[in-house]
């Protein structure tokens, strides 16, 4: 066994990873603080080849060197947004067809492995602030809200870590359909 070199990875040229197809998925970041949390967004919006990400309130944009840190360049390939309100980003995702699923815990949540996401077209997924989670007024535009099964003494992840989680379960579940 021998770990493989970069070139030998085949990755896609920022080029080549433009002109993919991408997953019919939505990432909107509801206030996250920390750039280097949303750095991590991007690059795995990136590995997964997520559309989209809108970032939201008091969400840094690209150009920060929190971001480019943690992005590792993934903050010059994503396509990205800003809208100030989280809100009006969401009303304006249902209204072209979204699924707008919510990542919180809610006494409506269900967890991550009972969610399809091949049952959708397109989904928008909110994550939210580091510290006080989705904003209150986003819960009742919400067609879903998915948590992830934890079974330790803490409540919850870091916020990245959690968009890796998720991002991950859904392209699985979306590249399974393509497949079969």
């Amino acid at each position: 066994m021998k770990k493989l070199k970069l070139d030998e990875l085949g990755r896609l040229s920022p080029e080549e990873f433009e002109k993919t197809s991408k997953l019919p998925i939505t990432i909107v970041l509801d206030n996250i603080r920390s750039g280097m949390n949303v750095g991590s967004f991007f690059r795995s919006a990136d590995c997964f080849a997520i559309e989209h990400i809108v970032l939201t309130g008091i969400s840094p944009t690209p150009l920060n060197k929190e971001i480019n840190k943690t992005a590792i360049g993934a903050d010059r390939t994503m396509s990205w947004s800003y809208e100030e309100d989280v809100c009006t980003a969401v009303k304006d995702l249902k209204a072209l067809g979204y699924t707008i699923i919510g990542i919180e815990q809610t006494n409506e949540s269900i967890s991550l492995s009972e969610f399809k996401a091949s049952a959708h077209d397109k989904l928008a997924v909110i994550f939210g602030n580091e510290v006080n989670g989705l904003s209150e007024s986003v819960l009742p535009l919400l067609d879903a809200c998915i948590e992830i099964e934890q079974f330790g003494t803490k409540h919850s992840l870091n916020v990245s870590v959690c968009a890796g989680i998720v991002m991950w379960t859904l392209a699985q579940q979306i590249r399974q359909v393509k497949i079969d």
